[in-house]
């Protein structure tokens, strides 16, 4: 490649007159070839594009903290970092060293700052049960209804003989009419369990998300509490409670079922009236987002604020002139934001939209570009260093890689629409928009939402196209005025136009969901998914031209040649009876009742029914079967039928202890159960062996709960 150097007046001699300049002449210059990727790579190594990967190095921090076999110690992460401080001094003057010890360093930061959360939120956990009359303090109203309430307890202390209890908080459900609030003082009657483990290998983790959420103990009120002790009125926390309460009260008080649920949902993220026919319509849809206070309703309630404010300071003769009508629009947009972060009961999506909308806003207030994915950068540390473990959340994983994407999208093919454009033109770019927004979203949070709900929405675009215009231009709206007129009392109106959208919204759902009933087959995936997507979208986020693409295509291959996985042929539950083992029609129910939440968690994930018995005889000391997939099993309930079993049946279970000399391909007893949790089992027909997962690690770490 040849490039030309001008040479003009400068080399000419000083005259003291200022020079009329010669025409330059062209002098050819060889340098390198530097194209494609590399050169995409080296530009962005050489400019500050290096800073967006720091929250991808703190997540992959925090997931290494969490699959350590034993909890770091605090004398390692201490000398680590202070490795990494001189490194990074002594690299001081080399810009790209310093850039890429830096990203280093963020992932070591990510290693510290799980147990560093533990130390500062988390708790012990409980380790048996413990039962009798107890007092707390009530932290936080999680569900309410007419009979019952969801409550998260601190301070609990025995009153009387009862045994203390080590945890800082505990989750209980309390049954009857009286109704708590927080900050009061209560005492009765409890029971409290031990928070249970995952209920599949990979699953949900309550054990790892109790701990950090300062959670050690799941019980329930054996008679119905009484306050010993009122909290104060005026703390934050009672005053916020109260406005949610009163809000929910008055869209029940207009709005009939299922459409009042969905209308608390969306204002004051209370979702616990929303049933699951609802949920699984509109999740079939592509619309189960709207359901979840997320970037969509803050951007409509803080944008709207401050298009508002914006239009109602510009009204005024002379004031642009006086004040800067931008900036004090864009003070009121983040003033709408957080006012509706604090009544929507604050989760992850919620946290980061606002943080996003703050530091967008911020750049409206200060000049700067709103739309970045630098400030998604900032964000995401911010939310990833106050709450670590929210990096295993779904709505965590959804949310940013949902925002990555569209700000991704828009950087690259972002186009400017004339304001002299008919209204024709608006609305079709409107649509337009609306369709590219749920393509690219629904592209991005594809693997998310397969790998942790088995779900999958072919036509979320149509689902979008059809709905999202009804919800920015009447739903949330309404619901925003609705909520400024509650004070007034004359909210009735605006809450009847939003739930006429809403209904409007389920039936369109429920076309669009009827459309996608047999398109809705979802793969079983691996963990190894999910770091792929991770390394996805670190990529997509770093480049910024055409060849950020090529990391989400590289990773479909990766995923369908190596994170696509197997159903089980056994199920085997830790704290309840039940056994699923493959039979002709599927997994079939060995052991245990048709119902509980192990059953519900295994028919959702593997898309079984899981009916039928799949035993062939039993008798007083066990129940014995061969499963379709050619392994023979027994189910022993007496220790006299291990001399008979052990050595004959491939599979011995049981929630007894299996004697030592007890000879099987597999053996799973009760202690197994107990430090290892629920167990997955696949045949190996070629081997004639089983491939056994388990849904606890043996790993040493201060969530676990150990026999």
């Amino acid at each position: 490649m040849t490039e030309t150097l001008e040479i003009g007046a400068s080399d000419s001699p000083a005259t003291g007159l200022a020079p009329t300049p010669p025409k330059p002449f062209l002098l050819p210059v060889h340098t390198p070839v530097r194209t494609g990727l590399a050169r995409s790579l080296e530009e962005a190594l050489e400019g500050r594009r290096l800073f967006i990967l720091l929250p991808f190095g703190m997540v992959a921090g925090v997931v290494g903290a969490a699959n350590l076999p034993v909890a770091p110690q605090a004398a390692v992460l201490i000398a680590g970092a202070a490795a990494f401080v001189g490194a990074i001094a002594a690299a001081w003057r080399n810009l790209v060293m310093l850039r890429l010890l830096t990203l280093l360093a963020s992932a070591w930061v990510g290693l510290c700052l799980l147990p560093i959360g533990g130390l500062l939120w988390g708790t012990p956990m409980l380790m048996r049960p413990a039962f009798g009359t107890y007092q707390a303090r009530v932290d936080e109203i999680i569900e309410a209804d007419a009979k019952e309430q969801r409550v998260v307890l601190s301070a609990v202390a025995p009153d009387g003989s009862a045994r203390a209890l080590p945890v800082r908080r505990a989750r209980v459900l309390i049954r009857g009419a009286q109704t708590f609030q927080p900050g009061d003082r209560i005492g009765g009657s409890f029971r409290f369990a031990p928070v249970p483990g995952p209920v599949l290998p990979g699953g949900f983790d309550p054990q790892f998300h109790a701990h950090f959420d300062g959670i050690g103990a799941y019980g329930n009120s054996t008679k119905p509490p009484q306050i010993v002790g009122s909290g104060d009125p005026a703390s934050l926390d009672r005053i916020t409670d109260g406005l949610r309460r009163t809000i929910a009260a008055r869209i029940d008080a207009v709005l009939p079922q299922p459409t009042a649920g969905v209308a608390r949902a969306i204002i004051n993220g209370d979702q616990s009236e929303v049933g699951d026919d609802v949920r699984t319509t509109m999740a079939t849809a592509g619309i189960a987002h709207v359901l979840s206070v997320s970037g969509l309703h803050l951007t409509i309630v803080a944008g709207g604020a401050f298009w508002v404010l914006r239009l109602v300071l510009a009204g005024f003769p002379g004031i642009g002139r006086r004040v800067p009508v931008k900036r004090l629009a864009a003070l009121g947009g983040i003033a709408a934001a957080l006012f509706y972060y604090g009544i929507s009961g604050g989760n992850v999506a919620a946290l980061r939209s606002t943080l996003m909308i703050v530091l967008v806003f911020g750049a409206v207030l200060f000049g700067r570009r709103a739309l970045t994915m630098r400030n998604i950068a900032i964000a995401g540390m911010i939310v990833v260093a106050t709450d670590p473990a929210s990096v295993f959340r779904p709505s965590f994983q959804l949310s940013f890689a949902a925002v990555i994407a569209l700000v991704g999208a828009y950087e690259n093919y972002r186009s400017e629409r004339s304001r002299d454009a008919s209204l024709i033109a608006h609305a079709f770019g409107y649509l337009k928009g609306i369709a590219i927004t749920s393509l690219v979203a629904g592209v991005a949070t594809l693997v998310f939402s397969i790998y942790h709900f088995q779900q999958t929405s072919p036509l979320g675009i149509l689902g979008n196209l059809a709905t999202l215009p009804l919800v920015g231009f009447v739903m949330m709206p309404a619901a925003a005025v609705a909520v400024l007129a509650m004070p007034f009392g004359i909210e009735q109106p605006f809450l009847l136009a939003m739930g006429w959208s809403v209904e409007r919204m389920l039936d369109m759902a429920k076309i669009v969901s009827a459309l996608s009933e047999h398109l809705r087959a979802a793969p079983l995936l691996t963990p190894l998914a999910l770091v792929a997507s991770l390394a996805a979208l670190a990529w997509f986020a770093f480049f910024r031209d055409r060849w950020r693409l090529l990391g989400p295509l590289a990773m479909v291959p990766v995923v369908l040649l190596f994170a696509i996985d197997r159903p089980p042929d056994v199920l085997v539950a830790d704290t309840t009876q039940a056994i699923a083992i493959r039979g002709s029609g599927g997994l079939e129910l060995a052991a245990g009742k048709d119902q509980s939440f192990a059953l519900d968690v295994w028919r959702d994930t593997y898309s079984d029914p899981i009916v039928g018995k799949a035993v062939e005889s039993c008798d007083s000391s066990a129940c014995i079967g061969t499963s379709t997939v050619g392994f023979s099993f027994a189910l022993v309930t007496d220790p006299a039928a291990f001399e008979e079993e052990c050595g004959r049946a491939d599979l011995i279970v049981t929630r007894g202890t299996a004697p030592s000399w007890c000879a099987s391909k597999a053996v799973i007893d009760g202690d197994d159960l107990l430090a290892r949790g629920t167990y997955w089992l696949h045949w190996n027909a070629a081997t004639e062996t089983f491939d056994i997962r388990t849904a606890i690690s043996p790993a040493d770490q201060p969530w676990r709960i150990r026999p």
